[in-house]
């Protein structure tokens, strides 16, 4: 199994998938959105999930379980007062009130380590409720 990169603090080690997916979703904008799991019994950080070109915000927030925690990374794209088409990579850290504490600490310890492994991303949030991540949120950010 050919690992991407090993996240120090955790222990935790990211699937080359995680990382071939997202620069599938930076270069080729074949995804949307991706959303990443912590595999605890195996200590490896995967793909949960992958929204296709044509899916938006709405199936990203959809996919985000209400009682466990999850990354994500959504691929925004917008058109500035100039008339400009830009493009903005947000990365997600979901944790929601609802979920485990165990697994908050474990998400919250291993972010840095995902972030580092997923180069080119241009912001970072977290979120523990659908408000905090809205896409209300996104367009001020992207601004």
């Amino acid at each position: 199994m050919a690992m991407a990169f090993k996240m120090a603090t955790t222990g935790m080690w990211v699937t080359d998938e995680c990382k071939t997916s997202f620069m599938e979703m930076k270069w080729k904008k074949v995804h949307r959105f991706i959303v990443f799991k912590i595999d605890e019994a195996s200590r490896l950080v995967t793909v949960d999930k992958v929204g296709g070109p044509g899916e938006g915000y709405d199936e990203l927030a959809a996919s985000l379980p209400p009682d466990d925690c999850r990354y994500a990374v959504f691929d925004f794209d917008f058109v500035t007062t100039d008339n400009c088409k830009k493009s903005k990579i947000f990365f997600i850290a979901w944790s929601p009130s609802a979920s485990r504490i165990r697994e908050k600490m474990l998400y919250a310890t291993s972010k840095e380590g995902l972030r580092r492994a997923l180069e080119g991303i241009h912001y970072d949030m977290q979120a523990t409720d659908p408000t905090e991540m809205g896409m209300d949120v996104i367009k001020d950010r992207a601004k």
